[in-house]
C-alpha cells in the first residue's frame, strides 16, 4: 500500500495589486494626529508659533520697536525647528515603540514605500507649518501696523521663503534620520536634542581654543552651517559647507538608518 503525496495549499497573489503609495500617504498622515502624542504635539507646535509671535508683537508695540514681516518669521525659526523635529523622529519610531511595525510591514512588505511615505508626510507637515506660519506672520505685522506708530514693513521675499522652508525640512528629516538609526522614541530625541544644544557648544569651545580647530569647524557644524538661512543670505563657501556639513549629519545617518529599517527583526 503507497501513500500519495499531497501538494501543500498555495495561494496564488500574483492578480493582487500592489497597494497604491497614494493610500500610504493617506494612512500615515492619520498616524500623526491618532495617537494623544501626536495630536498634542501638532497643537503644540501651532500653540508655540502663535505664543512667540503674540509675544514679539506685544513687545515691539509696548516699546515702539521697529519689526518687520521678516522679524516676526525669523523668530518663529527655532520654536517650529525646535518642535518638527520631534514629529519626524515619532513619524518612524512609533512603529517600535507602539509595536505597530508587524502590522505595517505584513500589510506593505515593500519596507521601502513605508518608510518613503513616512518622510513624504513629515516634509507635507513641514510645509503645511511653514504656510502655518507665513499667515500668523501676516497676521502680527498687520496688527502692528495698526497699533504702532511705525509703519509696518512688510519686506520679505521668495528667497527668505525658500530658505525659512529649507530650515524647516532639513531640521524634520535630521529627527527622521536620528528616528532611523536608534528606532527608539526617547533615544532618538535626547540624541537629537543634545545634537542641536550641546553639540554646537562643544564645537564652539572647541574652535575657541583650538586653531586648527577653528578652521574645520564650518565644515563640520551642521547646525552653524545653517545660520545663512536664517539671515537669507549664503554665499558660495557658505552653500559648499551647507552640503558637506549635511552630508556628514543628515545624508549618511538617513541612508545608515533607512538601510537598519530595511534590514531590521520586527517583533
Amino acid at each position: 500500500m503507497s501513500a500519495t503525496a499531497v501538494a501543500p495549499a498555495t495561494i496564488d497573489l500574483s492578480g493582487t495589486q500592489p497597494t497604491p503609495f497614494s493610500r500610504l500617504l493617506r494612512t500615515e498622515f492619520r498616524k500623526t494626529y491618532d495617537t494623544r502624542s501626536g495630536l498634542w504635539l501638532l497643537i503644540s507646535i501651532g500653540i508655540v508659533t502663535a505664543l512667540v509671535m503674540v509675544i514679539q508683537v506685544s513687545v515691539a508695540i509696548a516699546q515702539d520697536i521697529a519689526v518687520s514681516y521678516n522679524d516676526f518669521l525669523t523668530s518663529t525659526t527655532f520654536s517650529i525647528g525646535f518642535l518638527l523635529p520631534v514629529l519626524g523622529i515619532l513619524l518612524l519610531t512609533s512603529e517600535w515603540s507602539q509595536r505597530t511595525a508587524m502590522v505595517s510591514f505584513s500589510l506593505e512588505p515593500r519596507r521601502g514605500h513605508v518608510i518613503a511615505a513616512k518622510m513624504v508626510v513629515g516634509i507635507l507637515f513641514a510645509i503645511a507649518a511653514v504656510l502655518v506660519t507665513l499667515a500668523l506672520a501676516a497676521v502680527c505685522t498687520g496688527i502692528y501696523g495698526a497699533l504702532s506708530d511705525i509703519p509696518a514693513d512688510w519686506d520679505f521675499g521668495i528667497k527668505q521663503t525658500s530658505f525659512f522652508l529649507l530650515l524647516q525640512v532639513i531640521g524634520m528629516l535630521t529627527g527622521f534620520a536620528f528616528a532611523a538609526l536608534l528606532l527608539n522614541s526617547p533615544a532618538a530625541i535626547v540624541v537629537y536634542f543634545a545634537y542641536s544644544f550641546i553639540l554646537p557648544t562643544i564645537f564652539g569651545i572647541g574652535a575657541e581654543l583650538i586653531g586648527w580647530f577653528a578652521d574645520i569647524h564650518p565644515w563640520i557644524d551642521f547646525n552653524n552651517a545653517q545660520v545663512p538661512l536664517i539671515d537669507g543670505s549664503v554665499s558660495g563657501e557658505e552653500w559648499a559647507q551647507l552640503v558637506v556639513t549635511g552630508i556628514i549629519w543628515l545624508v549618511i545617518p538617513l541612508a545608515v538608518g533607512i538601510w537598519r529599517v530595511l534590514r531590521a527583526e520586527v517583533k
